[in-house]
């Protein structure tokens, strides 16, 4: 009996060809579209998929050497729901439109129109009105989109969102976290306030987990292999402990090049604003930036950075060997800045303003995590002494702790 030849993979039958990652040597490779040079002829893209290197083939067709090529934008795109009147017109303009081609389908002639089409246009009004509903309530675009997203999941997993026995049914069966589902049902239960449902969501209960907590080597490593607005933005984090959706939002105003402070007047999820004091290093990056409107980051989004950022730590993590590095997201910086800062002051109201949380509960997990990383490292430590109360005042100014007295004399001591 004659065996048949596996079918091969595409990465592998390029390999064949001769075609590797020049930054890996991989002969695991994606096509990724094709790149249209200025005389009219393409060349082939490829994605690595064992260090996330972007490259076009033939090399010898590069006329600049190493470009950057653009990422793939169209699944991180997001539609964002219209804020000022003339955009609001539109919006309830394309409602009006969804309606009246719904009726039209309906009156048509038999068989004129499919079925799935009259569903589809069906789902899209719902969606729509509800993203409509959701803006006039005040509610961010981000929480728009990630609940029209979440309503959109379970109506392509077969529920039905005006039987919400359909929708609990859906969720049931799905093998979701915990944290996925609560975000599902919360989205689905301002659907039915919005249509007057009734129904008892599904009993759902969300443990909190601690967060990964990189170490600062780490995190400068991963600043340096990105690229300059990237870098920058990771900076930025890194220093403020933002969140990403704030910072994207800064704008050239919010930043005072002479006085080295950034002001936070847009905050998220109800947080207080703030102002910090930063280093030279971020202002020179940010500095560097081009100014092409008011945001300090021009027109990019969190998705758009996100995705930038995902390529890059993936190409770090490939050369320094540190799987580590895919573990940090842009909140990671967040997490790392607070516990840092509480062990250098000790001060939980500190670190409260400093995050912006209005309950003291919300940084207590940092207390948490400080105590859990630094207890060990108690064996070295500076120690000072103080003999009058303006040496006291310096000493504690700079983080140094009270350990005794003796002979006049004030001990003061600090973890190295």
């Amino acid at each position: 009996m004659v065996e048949e030849a596996p079918v091969k993979p595409a990465f592998t039958i390029e390999a064949e060809n001769g075609f590797r990652c020049p930054e890996c040597g991989s002969t695991r490779l994606y096509k990724d579209g094709l790149r249209y040079l200025s005389d009219g002829s393409t060349v082939q893209r490829y994605l690595c998929r064992n260090c996330g290197y972007r490259f076009s083939w033939p090399r010898s067709e590069r006329r600049h050497g190493r470009q950057n090529l653009k990422t793939k934008r169209g699944k991180y795109n997001v539609c964002q729901v219209c804020a000022s009147e003339g955009e609001a017109k539109n919006l309830a303009e394309a409602l009006v439109a969804l309606t009246e081609t719904s009726g039209e389908e309906r009156s048509g002639p038999a068989g004129a129109t499919a079925p799935n089409q009259l569903s589809q246009a069906n789902i899209k009004g719902k969606l729509l009105e509800y993203a409509w509903w959701l803006k006039k309530q005040g509610y961010s675009d981000v929480t728009i989109r990630v609940n029209v997203s979440a309503l959109r999941t379970l109506i392509n997993r077969g529920a039905k969102l005006d039987e919400p026995e359909t929708v609990k049914e859906t969720i049931a069966k799905q093998n979701w976290s915990e944290t996925r589902k609560h975000g599902v049902i919360a989205a689905y239960n301002l659907y039915v306030k919005m249509h007057g449902l009734h129904w008892e969501p599904p009993f759902c209960r969300v443990t909190r987990k601690l967060p990964f907590i990189p170490t600062e080597q780490e995190i400068d490593a991963l600043i340096a292999s990105c690229g300059s607005k990237t870098s920058a933005f990771l900076e930025l984090l890194k220093q403020t402990a933002m969140r990403a959706g704030e910072a994207v939002r800064l704008k050239w105003t919010d930043v005072d090049f002479e006085r080295r402070t950034i002001t936070l007047n847009a905050p998220e999820k109800g947080c207080n604003p703030r102002v910090w004091k930063v280093s030279q290093k971020l202002i020179d990056m940010l500095s560097r930036l081009p100014k092409k409107n008011e945001y300090v980051f021009g027109g990019a989004t969190v998705a758009s950075l996100k995705s930038s950022f995902w390529h890059s730590r993936k190409r770090a993590a490939f050369k320094l060997q540190n799987p580590r590095l895919l573990r940090i997201g842009f909140h990671s910086l967040r997490h790392w800045r607070a516990t840092e800062l509480y062990h250098q002051t000790k001060d939980p109201l500190f670190v409260k303003e400093f995050l912006g949380h209005k309950k003291l509960d919300s940084t207590l997990l940092y207390i948490q995590l400080e105590q859990a990383l630094y207890k060990e490292d108690s064996s070295e430590f500076h120690v000072a002494i103080a003999r009058t109360p303006e040496d006291i005042k310096k000493l504690l100014e700079v983080g140094f702790e009270y350990v005794c007295q003796k002979d006049d004399i004030l001990y003061f001591r600090k973890r190295k």
